[in-house]
C-alpha cells in the first residue's frame, strides 16, 4: 500500500517506517515539503469488499448538492482549516473532536473557540487514469461549510463528539457531562447556520464522576454505553429516557476480600463492543489500568435489530457443540445459553420464520433471568507468560481497540510509554451467570421490563461454569516514545487487520501479516511480524504548540482509505492509504519519494533493498594532499589503483546489481502483462457470447412487445362491455344479498303461497257474503246481529292491511332482485 500525505504545514513531516524491535528510531529533519510518501505496507490477506461509503463527484445527490452556491475546494485548504486559533493548548486529549458520518459523507468538527459544530460535505475528486495524482489530495469539501450551533450553551469541555448509527444525533462528551445534538430537529435557520436542539445527558447521575468512555451501540441508533470512574456500565435508551438507564452492570474486578496496592490501584481505562462473530456479537470488553481485559457476555440493547442468520448460526453452535460436551459445566452452561437466546430472540422458534417472505433481522426482547446475574469473565490470562509479554510496572494502559477479522478476535492495548500490545483470543467466548446476586428488575404498568440492574462479581475459576478464553500473544510493537503519551486506537475501515496509532508526536500504522486462526493453513514459516509504518511525525520544536485534536479513517468507492486529521490551529492534514495492487508488486514508483520499509511482506520482493538505498558512499581524502604527487611516482599509481578500487566496489558492482534487478524486474513485469492479457481475452471472450446473445434477447424483447400490444388491446375491447364498470360489492351489500337469497330459496316461496291462499279465502268471502245478502233480502227472515256485523268488518280491514302489507313486501322484494341483477 502507497500512503501519500497532504499537508499545508511545513512542520508535519512522515519518517522512516520503525522496526519491530526497540531499536533507535530514525530522526527526521523538517523541511518545506507538502507532499510526501510513506512506504508501502503490504497486508495480510485479501480484503472484504469495502462499502462504497465516499460519494463521487460525478454522482454526488446529498443535499449539499440542492444548496445553489456551492463550491468545492480540496479538503486541505478548506476555509474552516485556516489558523484561529494560535494559543491553542500543545496537549495531545485524544484527537477526537472529529466525526464521519458515512451515510451522507459528512465531516463534522467540533471548534472549542466557538464553541460550535462545522459540517463538511466530502467527496472523491474525478481524476483521469493518466493525470498525475494532485499536490492537495483526491478529497473536496464544499465552500462554505454548515454550522450547528446547539440549543443551549456548552458550558463543559469537549474531549469527543461521535455520531449514531444512522447518522441523526451528535453526542458531545466531556470529563463529567454529555450533550446531545438533534442534528435534523433546528430551531432555527440561517443561511448555512442552523441552531439544532441539544439535551443534557444523564446529568444527575453524572454528578461527582468522571466518564472514562462514552460510545455508541453499533447494533442500534438509539443506545448509549458509558463507563464511568466508580467502575459501572451503564446502557442508556435515549428514544425513552435520557436520565435513567435501561441498563446498570456494576462491575466487580477484584474478588472480595483482597485489598493489597494492586487491587486499590485497578482504575477503568476503556471498553469496546464486540463484532459479528458467535458469542462476541453480544459481548463488552472492558480494560482497566494494568493492562488486564475483562468480558461481560451476554448484553443486548432491548429493541436493538441483528441478523437473523447470525443469530441462528450462534443458536446452533450452541447446540451441536455446547449440548454435546462431556463437561457438565459446559452442558449446563449451554442450556442457560440457548434459554437465553430463545427468550431474547423468540422470532427464532416461530415457524413462520420458516417462510421464505420473513425479515432478514430479528428484534431483541427485553428479557432478564430472575434467579441469576451475570458474571464479570477475566482477568484473561495469556498462554505463554514471558518477559515481553507481561506488563512491566511503570506502565499504565491507556488505549483500546477490538477487531473481528474472518475466524480471529483481535485484542490491542495501548500503554503510556508507547508499547503496543497486540493479542488474539485462543478460544470462544461464551456466556456466563452467576446465582450469587439476583438483578434489579423495574417494569412498567403493564408488567414489561423496563430496565434492569445486576452485579457482576468475578467469580474464582474453581467455582466458574465456563473457561476464560485465554490469550495468545501475536506481537508487541514499541512505537519509542521520549515521554509518556495518551495513545488512542483507530481501525481502518477497509483493511480489518491494520490499525492506527495517534499520539503526540504524530500517527503511526500497524498491519499484522499473521492472524492464527486465518493464517492457519501457512504454519510456522508464515508467522511474520507486523508491519509498522510510521505516517506522520510533528516535530515538537518546529511545530510549537501544534497538536492532534482530531483524527478520522474514511473509505471511498475505490477500496482505498483516506485519513484526515485536523491539528490545533485548524490546520487539514490528508493521508491517503492507496490499495493493494501496488503493494503487491513490492515497489513504488520512484516519482512518489518512497522511502524504506523495514519489515517482510506476503509478496517476494522485487527490488530488493540495497539496490533502493543506492551505492554506498565512502569518504575520500581532501584534495590538497594530491596536488604534489607524481601520477608516475609508485606512490601515485598506487592512490590511483586505490580510487579505482573505491569506484569498482561502490559503482560498478552497484551498477551490475542494478543490471540483474531489471532484468529480474522485466521478468516479474513480463508475467504481470501475460496475465493481464489473458484477462482481456477472457473479457473479449465474454463480450462476444454476450453480442451472440444479445440478438436473442432482443428478439424475445420485440415478441413481449407485440404480447403486450395485443394484451392492451383486448383490455381496451373489454372495457366497454356493460359489466366493465361494475363495482364491486361492499360487506353490507354482500350480507344483504345473502338475506335476499335466503327468502328467494325458502321464504319466498312460502309467502307467495300464503298469499295465494288468502286470495283464494277473500274470493269465497266475497262470494259468500254476496250470497248471504242477496238471500238476506230476498227472504228477509234471518236479521244478523250488530255485533256480528262490527266483528265482520274489523276482520275485513284486517285482512285488507295483510294484503297491502304483503303487497309492498313483493315489490321491495322485486326491486331489489332487480337491482341486483343489473
Amino acid at each position: 500500500m502507497t500512503e501519500r500525505i497532504f499537508s499545508t504545514t511545513s512542520s508535519i513531516l512522515p519518517r522512516v517506517e520503525l522496526p519491530l524491535t526497540s531499536q533507535p528510531k530514525s530522526k527526521i529533519l523538517a523541511g518545506n515539503m507538502t507532499r510526501l510518501a510513506a512506504p508501502p505496507s503490504p497486508p495480510p490477506s485479501p480484503p472484504p469488499s469495502p462499502p462504497l461509503q465516499l460519494f463521487l463527484s460525478s454522482n454526488s445527490k446529498h443535499s449539499a448538492s440542492k444548496r445553489p452556491h456551492l463550491e468545492w475546494v480540496p479538503l486541505a485548504s478548506h476555509s474552516s482549516s485556516s489558523s484561529r486559533n494560535p494559543n491553542a493548548s500543545s496537549d495531545f486529549n485524544g484527537a477526537g473532536l472529529t466525526a464521519w458520518d458515512p451515510a451522507s459523507s459528512r465531516l463534522y468538527l467540533w471548534d472549542p473557540a466557538v464553541r460550535r459544530v462545522h459540517r463538511l460535505s466530502v467527496r472523491v475528486k474525478d481524476t483521469d487514469e493518466d493525470s498525475e495524482p494532485s499536490e492537495q489530495g483526491s478529497l473536496e469539501a464544499a465552500v462554505p461549510a454548515e454550522i450547528l450551533v446547539p440549543s443551549i450553551k456548552i458550558t463543559h469541555e469537549v474531549s469527543q463528539i461521535s455520531l449514531n448509527a444512522d447518522g441523526s444525533s451528535l453526542l458531545l462528551a466531556g470529563s463529567n457531562k454529555l450533550t446531545l445534538i438533534y442534528i435534523f430537529e433546528r430551531t432555527s435557520t440561517n443561511d448555512d447556520t442552523f441552531i439544532c436542539r441539544a439535551v443534557p445527558v444523564a446529568n444527575r447521575i453524572l454528578s461527582g464522576l468522571r466518564v472514562v468512555q462514552v460510545s455508541w451501540h453499533p447494533f442500534s441508533g438509539a443506545h448509549l454505553g458509558i463507563f464511568t470512574s466508580d467502575l459501572v456500565f451503564r446502557l442508556f435508551d435515549l428514544s425513552s429516557d435520557l436520565e435513567k438507564p435501561e441498563q446498570e452492570f456494576y462491575l466487580q474486578p477484584v474478588p472480595a476480600g483482597r485489598k493489597d496496592q494492586i487491587a486499590l490501584s485497578l482504575c477503568p481505562v476503556a471498553f469496546s463492543y464486540g463484532a459479528r462473530h458467535l458469542w462476541d456479537t453480544f459481548s463488552i470488553f472492558f480494560l482497566f489500568s494494568d493492562g488486564s481485559i475483562y468480558i461481560l457476555c451476554p448484553v443486548v440493547p432491548f429493541g436493538s435489530l441483528y441478523n437473523r442468520k447470525h443469530v441462528k448460526e450462534i443458536c446452533d453452535d450452541t447446540n451441536s457443540y455446547g449440548l454435546e460436551s462431556k463437561d457438565e459445566n459446559t452442558v449446563k452452561n449451554s442450556h442457560l445459553a440457548i434459554e437465553w437466546l430463545e427468550s431474547t430472540f423468540p422470532d427464532l422458534l416461530d415457524e413462520l420464520n420458516e417462510n421464505e417472505n420473513r425479515l432478514s433481522v430479528c428484534r431483541a426482547r427485553p428479557f432478564a433471568p430472575l434467579d441469576s446475574s451475570l458474571s464479570l469473565q477475566g482477568p484473561l490470562c495469556k498462554i505463554t507468560q514471558t518477559e515481553e509479554s507481561n506488563n512491566p510496572t511503570g506502565q499504565q494502559a491507556v488505549g483500546f481497540l477490538y477487531i473481528s477479522f474472518n475466524k480471529d478476535s483481535i485484542l490491542i492495548t495501548s500503554f503510556t510509554t508507547g508499547r503496543i500490545t497486540i493479542n488474539a483470543l485462543a478460544d470462544e467466548i461464551h456466556p456466563s451467570w452467576h446465582s450469587d446476586a439476583r438483578p434489579h428488575l423495574s417494569l412498567d404498568s403493564a408488567n414489561s421490563l423496563k430496565g434492569v440492574a445486576m452485579i457482576c462479581d468475578l467469580v474464582p475459576e474453581s467455582f466458574r461454569i465456563t473457561k476464560t478464553p485465554p490469550l495468545l500473544n501475536l506481537a508487541i510493537v514499541d512505537l519509542g516514545l521520549q515521554n509518556p503519551s495518551l495513545i488512542r486506537l483507530f481501525s481502518d475501515p477497509v483493511l480489518p487487520e491494520r490499525f492506527y496509532c495517534v499520539h503526540y508526536g504524530g500517527v503511526d500504522s500497524v498491519s499484522l501479516r499473521f492472524l492464527p486462526f486465518s493464517d492457519a493453513h501457512m504454519g510456522p514459516a508464515g508467522m511474520k511480524p507486523p508491519a509498522v509504518s510510521q505516517l506522520l511525525f510533528i516535530d515538537r520544536q518546529l511545530s510549537g504548540s501544534k497538536s492532534l485534536i482530531g483524527f478520522v479513517p474514511i473509505a471511498d468507492p475505490y477500496g482505498e482509505s483516506h485519513l484526515i486529521g485536523i491539528m490545533s490551529d485548524y490546520e487539514c492534514v490528508v493521508i491517503e492509504m492507496k490499495g493493494r495492487k501496488e503493494a503487491e508488486l513490492g515497489f513504488v514508483p520512484a516519482k512518489l519519494g518512497f522511502e524504506r520499509e523495514l519489515g517482510f511482506g506476503r509478496e517476494e520482493e522485487v527490488i530488493s533493498k540495497e539496490v533502493l538505498v543506492g551505492p554506498k558512499m565512502t569518504v575520500l581524502p581532501s584534495a590538497g594532499s594530491l596536488k604534489n604527487m607524481d601520477c608516475e611516482s609508485i606512490e601515485g599509481r598506487a592512490t590511483i589503483h586505490h580510487y579505482v578500487k573505491i569506484f569498482r566496489e561502490n559503482y560498478v558492482e552497484y551498477a551490475h546489481k542494478v543490471y540483474i534487478e531489471l532484468n529480474q524486474r522485466a521478468g516479474h513485469l513480463k508475467s504481470a502483462i501475460e496475465e493481464q492479457k489473458k484477462r482481456i481475452n477472457s473479457a473479449k471472450k465474454s463480450l462476444e457470447n454476450f453480442e451472440e446473445k444479445n440478438e436473442d434477447i432482443n428478439e424475445r424483447i420485440d415478441r413481449a412487445y407485440v404480447v403486450h400490444n395485443d394484451l392492451e388491446a383486448r383490455l381496451n375491447k373489454l372495457k366497454y362491455l356493460p359489466l366493465a364498470n361494475k363495482k364491486p360489492l361492499s360487506r353490507a351489500e354482500k350480507d344483504f344479498k345473502s338475506q335476499i337469497d335466503r327468502f328467494t330459496g325458502v321464504e319466498l316461496g312460502a309467502l307467495h303461497s300464503a298469499i295465494e291462499a288468502l286470495n283464494a279465502r277473500m274470493k269465497r268471502f266475497n262470494t259468500n257474503h254476496v250470497s248471504m245478502n242477496r238471500h238476506a233480502i230476498l227472504s228477509r227472515r234471518a236479521h244478523a246481529s250488530e255485533a256480528q256485523i262490527n266483528l265482520l268488518k274489523s276482520s275485513l280491514e284486517k285482512l285488507s292491511i295483510i294484503n297491502q302489507e304483503n303487497s309492498q313486501k313483493l315489490k321491495f322484494i322485486e326491486q331489489a332482485l332487480t337491482s341486483q341483477e343489473k
